[in-house]
């Protein structure tokens, strides 16, 4: 049972359309798959009509949640809690921040704005997280992300140290491009292990976690 919240499909810089990259995403064993295309400010619409419409037919016939989000991606730090607003409003169910990782010349506020804003779920590979980072995290309700990509991952054992002393909420996403690149239970475990987490803890933000994200969401669909 596999829950992955970011993914992107050749709506952006993936290899797959969005439904099929959501079929491929079945066949692998996902409960939950969030196509999260990286966006900024002029695309953020269109993408995000298109990938409703696509997740809308995939919910419809194959045993999946499909949700249709965005990766807020090299925007400027300040922008991020405006756009974020918008991506919501243009009917976005879910909003990444692409964070401050170290292979990437990500401005420097990224982090500190994701995690500051209501309007972001989570912030995605945040290379060297601060302290206040994590506790901003924690207040406002933002899940941090383990990530299983190559490159992004090198700070996975940061990640973990600093947001665990907080009790931050993790995920571990794939940030799939490539049909290679999607998750399996047993390869997600691996990658929180390496992380620096313990079993126990391995368990909570595999299944926990996810259903706690999943509750948030559906909690603003409830809304009127």
């Amino acid at each position: 049972m596999v829950y992955d919240f970011h993914t992107h499909s050749f709506l952006s810089d993936g290899e797959l359309s969005p439904v099929e990259l959501i079929r491929r995403a079945i066949v692998q064993g996902y409960r939950v798959i969030a196509v999260t295309d990286h966006v900024g400010p002029g695309n953020m619409e269109r993408v995000i009509n298109e990938l409703i419409t696509e997740c809308k037919v995939a919910n419809s016939y194959w045993k999946i949640n499909a949700i249709p989000g965005v990766e807020l991606t090299h925007v400027p730090a300040g922008s991020i809690d405006d756009l974020a607003k918008k991506a919501r409003d243009f009917g976005a169910k879910l909003v990444v921040v692409h964070g401050e990782t170290l292979v990437e010349p990500v401005e420097p506020g990224t982090n500190l704005a994701a995690v500051s804003s209501q309007w972001v779920d989570i912030l995605a590979h945040p290379g060297l997280l601060g302290i206040k980072e994590a506790e901003l995290a924690v207040k406002n309700g933002v899940f941090l992300e383990i990530t299983a990509r190559g490159g992004h991952n090198v700070a996975n054992g940061h990640v973990a140290k600093i947001g665990k002393k907080l009790n931050t909420k993790f995920l571990v996403n794939s940030d799939t491009h490539a049909p290679e690149n999607l998750l399996s239970d047993e390869w997600a475990h691996t990658v929180a292990l390496g992380a620096g987490f313990e079993p126990d803890e391995v368990e909570k933000i595999l299944l926990e976690n996810p259903l706690q994200l999943l509750h948030k969401i559906e909690s603003r669909d409830a809304e009127p």
